[in-house]
């Protein structure tokens, strides 16, 4: 009997499946995530606000901090649509839509982040705004992605139709996430390579990297806490869109016997 009442017990991962259990993991854990992304943010604001010159940049590699950090989760949200429309094809899990639509805005965001910070970068590094350069570019296609996939969401008003064509698109868009991230060794542009994950060893002096590095974390710890809100709200917003249409339904067929005795 106790067998099969462990079996019959969802684990953490199963029980993520459940819009309810997710609720209440979500709930217990909410306040973590936020008080870890505020105490991490705020130690790498301070670190980067102390941190050297760069012999070069001057105070312009400040901006570092806040670019290199959106530009990585630009990316890693997509990656996180993209695993989401695995689990909405392959699995179908229960939850994975809502990820993926929890997730667009933020990306677009951080996306937006990246290339705005990034423009100011460039203007007194290269002497210009924007350059069509396959980085730059590649990241722009990429905020693009991020704006059709919530097209697509809010063109189609039943969730569970849009889940299947919004999957296919996030995965069509994934091509894209390679080419991000070697751009700069596959074509001649202006962006620098990669000066933090290399295989051997990054080469910013420690001086930056570690403010760099904590606010990286400060700002991925907010992005999970900001997907897991918007998670929470989506799930909520269609129950309350599921009980709107099941008391639109009882109205018309209280209002037509007809309809109540065939069952409609």
């Amino acid at each position: 009997m106790s067998d099969t009442a462990d079996i019959a017990k969802p684990g953490f991962f199963t029980g993520l499946a459940n819009p309810t259990r997710f609720l209440g993991y979500s709930a217990r854990l909410l306040p973590w995530l936020a008080a870890a992304s505020a105490v991490l943010l705020v130690a790498g604001l301070f670190m980067a606000f102390s941190a050297p010159q760069d012999y070069q940049q001057g105070e312009t590699v400040r901006i570092m901090y806040v670019h290199v950090p959106a530009a990585w989760l630009a990316m890693m949200g997509y990656m996180v649509m993209a695993v989401s429309a695995l689990g909405t094809l392959i699995w179908r899990h229960p939850l994975a839509d809502v990820s993926i639509k929890a997730t667009a805005p933020i990306g677009a965001a951080f996306t937006f982040l990246a290339l705005a910070t990034g423009s100011l970068w460039g203007k007194p590094m290269w002497g210009t705004w924007w350059v069509w350069d396959a980085r730059l570019t590649s990241v722009f296609v990429l905020f693009l992605m991020y704006l059709g996939v919530i097209a697509l969401q809010r063109a189609m008003d039943d969730p569970v139709k849009a889940a299947r064509p919004v999957a296919i698109l996030v995965l069509i868009g994934t091509v894209n996430i390679p080419i991000i991230k070697f751009s700069v060794e596959w074509w001649n542009t202006l962006h620098q390579p990669a000066s933090v994950i290399r295989l051997d060893g990054p080469t910013i002096h420690p001086s930056l990297l570690w403010p760099l590095l904590v606010m990286a974390f400060g700002f991925t710890f907010l992005f999970f806490t900001m997907h897991m809100v918007a998670m929470r709200t989506e799930i909520r917003r269609r129950r309350i869109a599921s009980m709107r249409r099941a008391g639109a339904q009882e109205n018309r067929t209280a209002t037509n016997p007809i309809l109540a005795k065939q069952g409609r």
